[in-house]
């Protein structure tokens, strides 16, 4: 099942954003991305794969940790994020690692193959998860672990909710359905466990892993991060008049004062590590 046209769609018009901030979005989510490395258990001359791995993170950080006897595979949907990553890969001078164009729910490996499987930020965008973590458990070799990181709810966010609470006071949001895909389609506890469950893994658990986000840019810098990272609140700013779209700038910057020093943003936040293992012997 392909994702739907509409986010493949927002995530395209995004890509050359995400890669032009690649850098700073390696820094703030790096506390994730260790976090999965711990996670699923990934060491030295592991093989891993990344899905939905972006402009190409985690899995530029992971192909560093695994080694040259190690190696790396990052799928994404969209083909402008996965150009990106092999434009980061041969800047980096990476040989151990390789993307491709894939979807999560047939993924083109053979059975048994990786050391580990992990995906930060990308199964909350899947048209059926539970198809892509049976395909994940399908690739894993026996004993691995697969795993996810989902944000917490927004309000415990402010990565996400600085942004939305102002421009939602002029641009009314959608109501989703329970299950639709969104940023914050996991963040009710236990419910991504139970996909997991539901697809075969075995000892899935979660835990709230709660980090700070910093990066070292001015609350403008930040301002224009975020805007460009996100294709709906380019919309909903285009949606405004001139004089809105400068009022709610001027509110987030005010909202983000909190948060902003002489060393850059630093932004509490808070996402769920879920895992689960592949059933058989390690």
């Amino acid at each position: 099942m392909q994702p739907d046209q509409e986010v493949i769609n927002r995530w395209s018009a995004s890509a050359p954003y995400w890669e032009k901030h690649g850098e700073i979005i390696r820094q703030m989510f790096a506390p994730i991305t260790q976090a999965l490395v711990e996670e699923a258990g990934i060491g030295q001359s592991h093989a891993v794969l990344d899905i939905a791995m972006g402009p190409g993170e985690p899995a530029l950080s992971v192909a560093a940790l695994v080694g040259p006897e190690g190696r790396v595979f990052g799928i994404d949907a969209i083909p402008e994020m996965v150009a990106a990553a092999r434009r980061a890969a041969d800047r980096l001078g990476l040989k151990n690692a390789q993307f491709d164009v894939a979807f999560a729910d047939r993924l083109p490996f053979p059975a048994d193959a990786f050391d580990a499987v992990i995906s930060r930020f990308g199964v909350m965008f899947f048209p059926s998860p539970v198809d892509a973590v049976r395909e994940m458990l399908r690739v894993l070799k026996p004993g691995r672990k697969l795993a996810l990181a989902v944000w917490h709810f927004a309000d415990r966010n402010p990565f996400h909710y600085t942004l939305s609470q102002v421009i939602d006071r002029y641009v009314e949001p959608p109501t989703l359905a329970p299950d639709a895909p969104d940023a914050f389609r996991f963040a009710q506890a236990g419910k991504l466990a139970q996909v997991l469950t539901e697809a075969g893994a075995m000892t899935a658990r979660e835990r709230l892993f709660q980090f700070t986000i910093q990066t070292p840019i001015s609350a403008e810098d930040y301002w224009t991060l975020r805007l460009e990272m996100s294709e709906k609140f380019q919309k909903k700013i285009a949606m405004l008049s001139q004089e809105q779209a400068i009022e709610v700038k001027r509110q987030v910057l005010d909202a983000l004062r909190e948060y902003s020093s002489d060393r850059g943003m630093s932004l509490p936040a808070e996402v769920l590590i879920v895992s689960g293992a592949k059933p058989g012997p390690a």
